[in-house]
């Protein structure tokens, strides 16, 4: 059967949760089958070495349960999989075209690929060492929440890894920082897709998005400690380390 052709504009769904998420089904749904190669072009070939920072960041662990949000095509879950051997390895995606994505590329048993929501995770209070997340939290159709359902599933001690684009604090850098991603994202979603919408719209994704000196405060607010952060791409991305505390 023919794929539709991916229309949407982001403006017109970005400012409601609803319609975020809506919008985040159609595009992640048009972006599955070249996600890999869009992350590794807009990324100029880092996000596999940023991904494997963020993992090998991780405290040292024996057979963690571990969750990963918004995992794409599960190379991060696999990254979880792989440095930590034993345990129990969960990969949650809103698509099912990137979960299928993940389970085909999938050889090891002790990785599982489901569909769902980052704020509404199919677990058990505190039953996750680890959640990560790479490119989640700026989708998350409401942050908080988003958060909150990561702070009621991590165990007291737990920890939530982070990586994602960075908004700096200055008007004048953000109408930059904004201008740089629509062109830059757009340019690929134009040759992998036909549609300058399909990666155009991170700069969009990013208005509403708290910026550097707002965003420790939201982990805070929702009961995190901030553990470590690293800037990358000259500060445009960030990642965090963040944990629950044990008392």
């Amino acid at each position: 059967m023919k794929r539709q052709k991916f229309e949407l504009r982001a403006n017109d769904f970005l400012g409601s949760s609803e319609g975020k998420k809506h919008f985040n089904e159609k595009h992640f749904a048009e972006s599955a089958p070249r996600y890999d190669l869009a992350t590794r072009a807009l990324s100029l070939g880092q996000d596999g070495s940023w991904k494997r920072e963020l993992v090998a960041s991780l405290p040292g662990l024996q057979a963690p349960v571990c969750v990963d949000v918004a995992c794409g095509t599960g190379d991060v879950t696999q990254l979880l999989a792989g440095r930590f051997g034993e345990g129990e390895f969960i990969g949650v995606d809103l698509t099912r075209e990137m979960v299928d994505l993940a389970n085909h590329r999938n050889a090891d048993s002790k990785v599982r690929f489901v569909c769902g929501e980052m704020s509404r995770l199919e677990m058990h209070d505190g039953s996750a060492d680890v959640i990560t997340g790479s490119y989640a939290i700026r989708n998350a159709p409401d942050l908080a929440e988003a958060l909150a359902e990561f702070h009621r599933v991590l165990k007291p001690g737990g920890t939530l890894a982070i990586l994602d684009f960075c908004k700096p604090r200055s008007a004048a850098m953000q109408r930059l920082q904004f201008q740089l991603l629509r062109v830059w994202g757009g340019l690929w979603g134009l040759l992998l897709h036909g549609n300058p919408e399909v990666h155009g719209y991170i700069s969009k994704s990013l208005r509403d998005f708290p910026d550097v000196a707002e965003i420790e405060g939201v982990f805070t607010d929702a009961g995190f400690r901030i553990a470590g952060s690293k800037k990358h791409l000259g500060g445009m991305m960030m990642r965090y380390l963040l944990t629950k505390p044990a008392d």
